[in-house]
C-alpha cells in the first residue's frame, strides 16, 4: 500500500496554478473586469451599461445614455485608477466611453 502524501493546498491556490500554467490569465481579466465595473460603478450605472471589453489595455465601455457618458468622461483617469486597484494589477491604461 503506497503512502499518501499529507500536503494541502487551497483551491485558491490551485486555480492560479492551473490558469498561470495554461495561460489563461488575460481571459480571466476580461472576465473579473465586468465584476469589478458593476461593483465600482453601482446598479445606476450597470444599468446603463450595453458592452464591456478589455483590448490591450484599454476598457471600451459602451453606454445606452449620452448624459451617463459625458458625466463619467470627467472622472476617467480615477475611474481607471479605480479599477487597477481592484484588480491587483495595471490592466486598464486608457478608457473609452462610446
Amino acid at each position: 500500500m503506497s503512502k499518501r502524501e499529507n500536503d494541502s493546498f487551497s483551491i485558491k491556490d490551485l486555480m492560479g496554478s492551473f490558469i498561470k500554467d495554461n495561460n489563461l490569465s488575460k481571459g480571466m481579466q476580461k472576465l473579473k473586469i465586468e465584476e469589478v465595473w458593476a461593483k465600482l460603478m453601482g446598479q445606476g450605472v450597470v444599468s446603463y451599461t450595453t458592452g464591456i471589453q478589455l483590448q490591450n489595455k484599454t476598457l471600451v465601455i459602451k453606454l445606452s445614455s449620452s448624459v451617463l457618458r459625458e458625466e463619467l468622461s470627467y472622472g476617467k483617469e480615477k475611474i481607471v485608477k479605480m479599477i487597477n486597484e481592484e484588480m491587483g494589477s495595471e490592466v486598464v491604461n486608457k478608457l473609452l466611453l462610446v
